[in-house]
């Protein structure tokens, strides 16, 4: 048997190693980890996110400063990537290995996220892969102002913060699972609807390119009956 002495001393140490204790840490590195996902998309905030809402229901973490640090680590990736590209300062991170990384990794989510820079697109942009980036680089190329993009950025951190801690919350809330196992299935859900939300949304731009490109083709098959509508009245006149 430990002494007393040892025995306390034990029992601190496994104190300072539970969730409670660290939890204060968690707020700094989350909003800093969901900054950078905006301009390097591999880092996998939204399970930090999704954790933070499993650490809520379990007392071991602060609802509203997770909340609080997930939209200010959202809203400054936007404006990190947003900015990027409308200072043209993209050249900057040429200069570097690890810079021109980030610019490919930028460009690449921006070409599979799509190029739409409206206020909906920004503020819905994030709920699907490689949208938050795609849209906040397309704002910056069409020098969309920074008032409007704050706006839009605000609004969407705010909806997403609350969706993905609410994820968290509510499967720590209603399972009696460990708070990694209510992560996974959050993140789980989270993928899925994002998913959906995407093909539902490629669904869409194919639709419309497919309207464009046959739009042109009913008008040239209708010039023929009104050409030669005139050409018949001829006669008669």
């Amino acid at each position: 048997m430990l002494p007393g002495s040892a025995c306390n001393g034990y029992i601190e140490a496994v104190d300072l190693l539970s969730a409670g204790d660290w939890a204060f840490a968690l707020y700094p590195i989350m909003a800093a980890a969901v900054a950078l996902d905006a301009a390097i998309p591999p880092i996998p905030s939204e399970a930090m996110v999704i954790a933070a809402g499993s650490l809520s229901a379990r007392g071991d973490a602060i609802l509203p400063l997770a909340l609080a640090a997930a939209v200010l680590g959202s809203i400054l990736g936007d404006l990190l990537v947003y900015s990027l590209f409308k200072r043209r300062l993209t050249h900057v991170l040429d200069r570097f290995q690890w810079g021109r990384m980030v610019h490919k990794g930028i460009r690449k989510a921006a070409a599979k996220g799509g190029r739409s820079s409206t206020a909906a697109a920004m503020v819905a942009g994030r709920f699907i892969p490689a949208g938050r980036t795609a849209t906040m680089a397309a704002a910056g190329i069409a020098n969309v102002s920074t008032l409007r993009v704050c706006r839009a950025s605000a609004l969407g951190s705010v909806i997403w913060a609350c969706w993905m801690v609410g994820l968290g919350y509510l499967t720590g809330r209603n399972t009696s699972l460990p708070f990694w196992a209510n992560s996974l299935i959050g993140v789980g859900v989270g993928l899925a609807i994002g998913v959906l939300m995407a093909g539902m949304i490629a669904l869409r731009r194919r639709q419309w390119k497919y309207r464009r490109a046959v739009g042109p083709m009913d008008t040239s098959a209708a010039e023929p009956d009104d050409v030669a509508g005139p050409s018949q009245s001829e006669p008669g006149s």
